[in-house]
């Protein structure tokens, strides 16, 4: 991947915001709050035929004794190392500070292309002001306001000249795994321990990662987008409004994903607000894997603790239980890679196309076996199955009294068709319609 920008700058220039114009979206939160982009996050930007990945960092602060700013400086040197352009972004109304010669002294150390940009710069009466950021010593500076556009066009013409027009760094047709569960549930350090790097800023403090962060994964045969969310708290402990849009992009993240790693704490057991993360997958239709995180801290585990544990979490998770269960520690990365095989199946499990002939022989042959019970006197026949081109398993069952048709025969078509195609770990929706 060569196409890389990557934004750099003290805390509160506004890098988020320049991001978000770049990638066209609204994918890292904008707040005039010093700390709140924590981890490198990457997005996808394209300018004249030039498609480039665009990284995100969080203010970098040298010398402080704050845990996340510590992990911050941390990032901003990894997403340097890994970027072929560097932004240095500075605020025209604040001229220079001290953080800024320290980013600008790390900078010039890095031998790779750097482009001060003067931001704020709104409108005319402030065109300038940026003549002193030349005392850098790293090259022209690019008057711009992040806010309205005004100087993007400029500086974008000049970045794209080190780029690779036939780079395309983020494939769109990759299978989308998010990382989800209740915070510090270890969904960071699950991703850290697969890409064995520190690309998600891991704490003990809950509530660390903030920006959905995806990742492409290509090890050991696999290639997938690999995405750690936000911990999804309840509305009630939703105090923050920075911690409140994380928790909007965890449940956009879910809505855009094709197959959910949910992660419970071993320790704690499933929770009720586990169980609303959990619904919020099902709602959505979306495959899903569940690990229990932290198994090795479980005390006193005999031959049958977890057989046990599965089965009080099968029953707990009813009706919709039929999903892998993997027992797992990110820490001493105990069948991390078997979750993986499993994310895998269950992705194919979704995108499933099973034959018309072979549905309607199966389909039919256990509705001989078990027909519709009958309502008032009427009798429900059913005479053709189809699967619908939906992107999760749905199914058509045409006959002629469909209003009759009860729940539970439903719910019972469903189990049955779970046993003969093998749907393990993802919604079956069953719908019937009129012949």
């Amino acid at each position: 991947m060569n196409n890389i920008v990557a934004i750099v700058g003290r805390p509160n220039v506004g890098k988020s915001t320049l991001f978000n114009r770049f990638t066209e979206s609204n994918q890292a939160i904008v707040k005039e709050v010093s700390g709140v982009t924590r981890d490198r996050l990457y997005g996808l930007g394209e300018w004249n035929g030039y498609k480039f990945s665009v990284i995100d960092t969080g203010g970098y602060i040298q010398g402080s004794d704050d845990i996340f700013e510590g992990e911050i400086r941390k990032q901003v040197e990894i997403a340097v190392s890994e970027a072929s352009v560097i932004l240095f972004m500075v605020d025209v109304m604040a001229g220079i500070t001290e953080m800024d010669l320290v980013v600008a002294h790390l900078l010039r150390k890095s031998k790779k292309p750097v482009y001060v940009v003067a931001n704020k710069v709104d409108n005319t009466a402030r065109v300038g002001l940026s003549s002193e950021f030349y005392e850098f010593g790293l090259g022209d500076v690019y008057d711009l306001s992040a806010t309205n556009g005004s100087g993007t066009g400029e500086i974008l013409d000049d970045i794209v000249k080190h780029f690779n027009i036939e780079e395309d760094p983020r494939p769109n047709d990759l299978p989308r795994i998010s990382v989800v569960g209740k915070p510090n549930v270890g969904k960071s350090s699950f991703v850290n321990a697969l890409t064995n790097e520190e690309r998600n800023i891991v704490t003990d403090i809950s509530g660390t990662t903030r920006d959905s962060i995806d990742t492409r994964y290509t090890a050991f045969g696999f290639d997938f987008m690999l995405v750690d969310t936000a911990g999804i708290r309840k509305k009630a402990k939703v105090i923050e409004d920075i911690e409140y849009y994380s928790t909007l992009r965890s449940v956009r993240t879910i809505e855009n994903s094709d197959v959910c790693i949910f992660m419970i704490d071993a320790t704690e057991g499933l929770q009720k607000q586990d169980l609303h993360i959990y619904y919020m997958i099902e709602e959505n239709h979306k495959g899903v894997v569940v690990l229990v995180n932290k198994w090795d801290l479980v005390e006193n585990k005999e031959t049958n603790t977890a057989k046990d544990y599965e089965e009080k979490l099968r029953h707990d998770l009813a009706p919709y239980n039929d999903v892998p269960i993997i027992f797992t520690s990110t820490t001493t990365k105990q069948r991390i890679h078997k979750a993986l095989e499993e994310t895998m199946r269950v992705f194919h499990n979704r995108i499933r196309k099973i034959p018309t002939s072979m549905l309607n022989e199966v389909v039919l042959k256990i509705v001989q076996d078990n027909p519709p019970p009958s309502i008032k006197g009427k009798y429900i026949k059913i005479k053709f199955v189809t699967q619908l081109p939906t992107h999760a398993p749905s199914f058509a069952l045409f006959c002629n009294l469909p209003q009759y048709v009860p729940e539970a025969y439903k719910r019972y078509i469903e189990n049955r068709l779970r046993e003969k195609f093998d749907f393990q770990g993802v919604p079956v929706r069953v719908y019937f319609r009129k012949k």
